[in-house]
């Protein structure tokens, strides 16, 4: 079965002292998080390594990165490969997500390239999927999420794609006055089930968690966890005030 995950994403938001004391109110919170809810924070990648030494006796908390390159190492100034994140502790790294995908020109390929580094070197990708407001408009918004997932994740095997999460992101309900529904959010997420069903079977798309990533916060977070295919989610402001962060961990 798949896992119930509250993945924190900071962005670059916060400086060393800022996210220094993040990091301790939630390590303070820690018998107020819920123990069955995997609790995940990808903060700048200036600090994972700090952090990683920090949780070494807090392992409750994962740490995740907010993005990878797809080769091991050599010429490639100012990235992080997957092999270096994974020799400091990382679990989980974010991929795809709709700022890189739009501010950086991050296409399928990279994307799939990304996702198999990471899992090469056991590093779960969180792979983000999720579509425009002229997308959503246009009613095409099935289709695109569709081809998002499968030109970047159907190279996987069965095995390394039950190693992955997927977060959907309705872009077009983040700063536009728009708010996504339970149900709409469900059925983006049960269409995606489906179509990791159809490809790699039943038992593989029941393992694989499906987050929502979505201006998740603790007012809405209940309603959206209760959904049969939503399994956690991607959290962005939010996540940067501890008590907002476990109070959505509690609304499974």
């Amino acid at each position: 079965m798949s896992k119930q995950i509250v993945a924190g994403n900071w962005k670059m938001n916060l400086d060393l002292n800022e996210a220094n004391q993040l990091l301790q109110d939630l390590i303070k919170l820690e018998k107020k998080f819920n123990s069955n809810a995997e609790v995940v924070i990808c903060p700048s990648a200036p600090y994972l390594s700090a952090f990683a030494e920090q949780l070494k006796d807090h392992s409750w908390i994962k740490l995740g990165a907010q993005n990878a390159y797809f080769v091991d190492s050599g010429a490639y100034t100012g990235e992080i490969s997957p092999l270096q994140l994974k020799s400091i502790g990382i679990d989980y790294c974010l991929v795809g997500h709709s700022e890189r995908r739009d501010n950086f020109d991050e296409n399928y390929e990279m994307l799939a390239k990304k996702s198999k580094a990471l899992i090469n070197h056991d590093v779960a990708p969180i792979f983000c999927c999720g579509e425009q407001l002229q997308v959503r408009n246009s009613n095409v918004y099935r289709e695109f999420v569709m081809k998002q997932i499968e030109d970047s994740l159907f190279s996987l095997s069965a095995e390394e794609i039950a190693k992955c999460v997927i977060a959907y992101e309705p872009i077009w309900a983040i700063g536009t006055g728009k708010t996504a529904t339970a149900d709409q959010a469900q059925e983006i997420h049960n269409l995606i089930r489906a179509r990791l069903s159809s490809q790699f079977g039943e038992n593989v798309a029941k393992e694989v968690s499906i987050l929502y990533g979505g201006s998740c916060k603790p007012e809405n977070a209940q309603e959206l966890f209760s959904q049969a295919d939503i399994d956690g989610g991607l959290i962005g402001g939010a996540s940067l005030k501890a008590d907002d962060f476990c109070a959505i961990s509690n609304s499974f």
